[in-house]
Formats: C-alpha cells, structure tokens, sequence
C-alpha cells in the first residue's frame, strides 16, 4: 500500500482536531447565548430589579431630634453640633488596617478595636460601621486629610442631646440611648450607627413626636460598594418641640427642698387643668452624664445603687399611702349610705374583729368622734368601724374613680399601677379568698394597697374639684378651650363632708396636718397626713445603726389650696421619714409658699406676648401653639414588665 504525500497525515490529525475544536467553541457559545437569552429575555424581569439594587444604594438622613422646654420657653434639653465617624464595610475592605490609619488621629483602646472588628463581622457587608462619635472639628479636618488612605469612611455632622439643669429635671426629661435590638418593622432610623432612643421620662413617652422623620438620598455604587455619585434626595422632617407644663422655676425649688431628704418625692398639678407644675424626686441623677461614654463603675451606682438614683419615686415609688386614703373609705361609706357625717364612733384606742385586735395610733383612744373629728385627728378606729361596714369591693371602686390604681396617659412612661385590692385580685394573686381584717386595713391605707405620689396627687385634685381631674406633662397651647373634666358623680354634700375635715386637720386644733400651715399667712389650706407602716418595731436587743432608718415608716401629706377656690394640689412621700404630720406636712408647706410667693400661673405668658426667644438649632416646632391638636397620639405604651409587688 503506498503512502501519501509526505506531511498529509499530519494535516489530517490538524484538520480533525480543528474541527473538535471548533465544534467544542460552537457549543460553548450557543449555551453562552442560550443562558444570556434566558437571563436578558425570559428571566430578564426578575434580575434586572436585583442588578440595579447592586447599582443603588439608598442612604437614610437623620433628623434633628425635637427639643424639650419648660412652660416659659426654657430650654430643658436641647442639641449641640459634633461629628461621627462611620465607614461603610464592603467587599475587600481592610477594616485593621483602616483602623490603624484612623487611630492617628482618634484614640482607639485595643477593646475599642476588637469590639469594631467583631461588629463588623456580625453586620456583614455594605453596612455602615460607627467608629466614633462626639468628634471635634480639628479630628475631622484631620480625617478629611487622609481620605485617599480611607476609602468608604465618611464623616458626617450629627447632634448630641444637652440638658441644662441637671438633677432638676432629670426624671423628667429622662435620657436617650443606643438601641439595643432591631424588630424587622422597625423605623430604619433606629439601624443608622450611632442613632439613640429615649430611655426614660419625655425622651422615651414622646420618643416618636421627638424624633421625627427620616429623610433619604440615593446613591450610585460600584461593585465595591463605593459612591459614584448622588442620584436623588429628600430631606428629613426635624422632630417636633415638646412644650412641658412643668415649671422650671418652681421645679429648681422642690428640687432643693427635697434633697434635705435621703429618699422622697412630690408632685405639684393644677387642678384647673391637670398640669404637672413640679414632679420631683429625689435621690436624683443628672442625663448630661448619659448623653456621652459612662463608666461602668458610675452605671452601676446610678442603676444599682442603694438608693436607686435613675427612680423616678413620683411615678414609680409604690408606698402604702396611709392615712391619706381615709377619705377613699370615707367616701365610699358616705356614698354607700352606710354612715352620715353626724354618726359618731367611740374611740377606745383598739378594735376588735374576729378575734384580732386592731390598735389606733392614739393608744389611749379619742373618744367620740364624727366623720369630721375622725379626718382631723386622724382616728383609725372610726375607719376600722366603717371600712369593716362598708366592704372593700366598694371602697376599692371609689379608690378608682378617685384615680388611685391607674396609670395615665401623660407622656411619661415607666409608671406603675399599685395595687388597689378585692377578692378578685387576691383571688388572682394569691389563690385564697378576702378575709375580713383586710378590709380593716385597706380602709386605712395598709395592709394590700399601694399607690405613687403621682395617683395620690390626682386624688387630692379631684376630692377639691369633684372632677375626673387628668394629670397632663404637656402645656396647653395658648387661646386653646378651657379643658372641662368630666363630673366624677358624687354628691357635692358629700364631697363637702370630706373636705371640711381636710381643712380642719390643717387649720383646727388638735389636727394632725397642723405643720402644714403658712409661717407668713396666706390662703387656708386643706390637707390629710398620712404615716404608713414599713414593718413590725424591732425586736428588743436588735442591731440598729443605719438599719434603723429603715425601719422608720413612711411619712405622707396630700393637700390642696386656696381651700375656698382650689387651685393646686399637691403630694409629697418621704421614705421612712417618720410621721408624715411631723415630716410631710412641712415639706408641702414650704413647697405652697413658693407657689404663694411666686405663683407660675400669675406670670405674664411669653408664648402668647412673643417673648419667648428664639431657639435656632431646636427640632421644630418651638411654638406650642404649632403642636398637632392631639399632645399624646404618639405617646409610646407605658412598660408594665415589672408587676407590682406587695411584701
């Protein structure tokens, strides 16, 4: 067999192997095309949205947090400028080395980097990473300068809250912090680096009238994550000014009259339209030291401390009120029609019921007493008589209408309920029914009940009124209607019974409220002292020392005044201050000769005359008259986590 031309085997094996090789790249391409044609043709609206998602980014604008006044216009807490430092984290991000280059000019503790390097692990890419807040503008400008070395770290102006006036105001306007988890529907303000949230008082019951609305600018990426350029924004809605009804004035003066005391609290409303004039408490705390980095050793006194300092006592103390719920049970005998005013009870000093005796605080007894001489003296037994008469399940339903045992709607959280006792709560509680010297014991403020400065305030305002008076945090706007309380359905007559005897337990002798009158004069004062028990006397022999303190009862006093035309009514509590005739009483005075002397309602008004002077940086709306109509749409639910307890 001969053989071909030389070279012709090799051009058959090149020949073959080309065409293998041109049909291997036909195919390629036809299923290079044949998935381009799926994913541009038949699969092209559901990627195209995704592919421009990865070509925008939309970037959420803070905005300036609403400020907090007083009635007059004075700033309570307010914004001052500084600077963040953030960085976006996205693919190839070298975040140690970028921090090296940055701690240049910031100081970062080694625990500052480990804790940024695991965020950033935990938040995963294309997310925006706080570095550091409260910058000044030399570190910025610093930064500024090594841009080149930072790519994705930004700098941007942001507002860290003031107050002003320390433990004056703290309770009330409270303090803001991190957020500390996310909920799937949350704001997206909330996921900005380094956004904070009310955590207490104003700041927390108005968190969403304060924050505002977040603006939005859209950004285009590369594939790195990095702006190209601005596509589009919006500019954010600043939150809206909070005017309070609170006094800052008389606030300052409480204030320092209740740190003569270790652990106390008053509340001072207007009973013409339930506004807060003063809410003190103290031991106190000041935000400002919240506002920035705290310690951990100062976090711990302020939460943890002995006396509780971050307590707001006037709305979250719970206290046996005492004697000053005697004209609960008064009110609830006289409507029941269980007792007039005239019938007359002997006082022997004890009460028996059931095999049990129940002393009067007068061991040696007061004798024959009416309804009058009872609420002046103050006679625990006459209460004994006509509690145990009466029934708990009625004097529990005038303890309500009477505004004990609630919680109100007045923008400030972290209230508690207290209890207000019946068989169906004990039933709930304890899974035993009522027993008959429970009834003895609530009827003069012992035993089960427990109420808050702030609902024994709200007591004393509608026993002067005879109206469902509501405690309100914010201030009317001016030229807005009168507000009208609703009736709280019970008979002036009566009503009239129980008042003479508040005004003869100040003004009468032998009235237990006799502290409480003016030194200088003044208008006639209506009150009711009140000394609730803490625990048994202790044992002969037993260690005392600072324990014995604590061992003190605590001392009450609830009043309202001009007793003939009322327009204040105040509580105050004093923790184991002894007797509240010998404590409260005076407190309460001093705190009236304020208000005689330099009454806030008698001031010329600067929101309606225009002198309240202009606050540049504030959120928005300065002029309570600029408010939404309706104060607590907003209002966030009052936290009831911890259940009240009774020992």
């Amino acid at each position: 067999m001969s053989e071909g031309p030389p070279g012709s085997q090799t051009r058959e094996q090149f020949t073959r192997r080309a065409l293998v090789l041109g049909l291997v790249q036909a195919a390629g391409f036809a299923a290079l095309g044949t998935r381009l044609y799926q994913l541009q043709v038949m699969d092209g609206g559901r990627y195209a949205p995704m592919a421009e998602n990865n070509r925008i980014d939309i970037k959420v604008l803070p905005p300036v947090r609403g400020r907090i006044l007083d009635r007059a216009g004075e700033m309570l807490a307010a914004n001052d400028e500084s600077f963040i430092l953030s960085a976006r984290t996205v693919s190839g991000t070298d975040l140690p080395r970028m921090l090296d280059v940055i701690s240049r000019v910031v100081v970062l503790t080694p625990e500052d980097r480990e804790a940024l390097l695991a965020k950033a692990q935990k938040q995963g890419q294309r997310t925006t990473l706080l570095i550091a807040n409260d910058l000044t503008f030399d570190q910025i400008a610093a930064i500024n300068l090594l841009a080149p070395q930072l790519p994705g770290v930004e700098t941007e102006i942001a507002y860290k809250r003031r107050y002003d006036h320390g433990t004056a105001t703290g309770h009330i306007t409270g303090y803001l912090g991190r957020v500390e988890r996310h909920a799937i529907d949350d704001d997206p303000l909330l996921r900005l680096a380094g956004s904070k949230v009310g955590k207490s008082g104003i700041e927390r019951g108005l968190e969403l009238d304060l924050r505002g609305k977040g603006g939005a600018r859209k950004v285009e990426v590369d594939a790195r994550g990095r702006i190209v350029r601005n596509l589009d924004e919006t500019e954010p809605v600043n939150g809206a000014d909070v005017v309070l009804s609170l006094d800052l004035k008389l606030q300052s003066k409480v204030e320092a009259r209740l740190r003569q005391e270790r652990r106390a609290a008053l509340v001072v409303i207007d009973t013409a339209n339930g506004e807060v004039m003063a809410m003190s408490s103290t031991p106190g705390y000041d935000p400002a030291t919240l506002a920035g980095r705290i310690d951990e050793d100062a976090w711990k006194a302020l939460s943890s401390g002995a006396d509780q300092p971050l307590l707001n006592r006037a709305i979250g103390g719970l206290y046996p009120p005492g004697s000053t719920f005697k004209m609960v049970t008064a009110l609830a005998a006289l409507d029941a029609g269980v007792i007039d005013d005239k019938e007359r009870c002997n006082c022997q000093g004890q009460y028996e019921l059931a095999g049990q005796t129940y002393r009067c605080w007068k061991r040696q007894g007061h004798g024959s007493v009416d309804l009058n001489r009872a609420l002046t003296e103050s006679c625990d037994v006459y209460f004994y008589e006509i509690a145990n008469r009466t029934g708990i399940i009625a004097i529990a339903q005038m303890a309500r209408r009477l505004g004990l045992g609630q919680i109100f709607a007045c923008g400030l959280p972290q209230q508690k309920r207290g209890v207000i006792p019946d068989p169906d709560w004990k039933r709930a509680q304890f899974r035993t029914s009522w027993l008959g010297g429970e009834t003895v014991l609530a009827g003069i403020g012992q035993g089960y009940v427990s109420t808050t400065p702030l609902q024994l305030a709200v007591m004393t305002a509608r026993l002067a009124t005879g109206r469902a008076v509501e405690p309100r945090m914010e201030r009317a706007r001016p030229g807005s209607a009168s507000v009208e309380f609703p009736s709280l359905g019970i008979s002036p007559e009566l009503l009239s019974s129980v008042r003479a005897g508040m005004i003869a337990s100040v003004n009468d002798q032998g009235g237990t409220g006799g502290n409480a009158q003016l030194r200088s004069g003044g208008p006639v004062i209506a009150g009711k002292t009140g000394t609730s028990q803490v625990r048994a006397n202790p044992a002969a022999g037993e260690e005392r020392g600072d324990s014995l303190w604590e061992h003190n009862d605590h001392a009450l006093f609830v009043a309202y005044f001009p007793a003939n035309a009322p327009r204040y009514a105040l509580a105050a509590v004093v923790e184991h201050g002894g007797g509240g005739g010998a404590t409260a009483a005076p407190l309460v005075r001093d705190v009236i000769e304020y208000l005689v002397a330099d009454d806030p309602a008698q001031r010329p008004d600067p929101w309606a005359t225009g002198a309240a002077r202009p606050l540049p940086l504030g959120g928005g709306l300065a002029d309570p008259a600029a408010r939404p109509s309706d104060g607590y749409r907003n209002t966030l639910p009052v936290s009831e986590t911890d259940e009240d307890k009774v020992g």
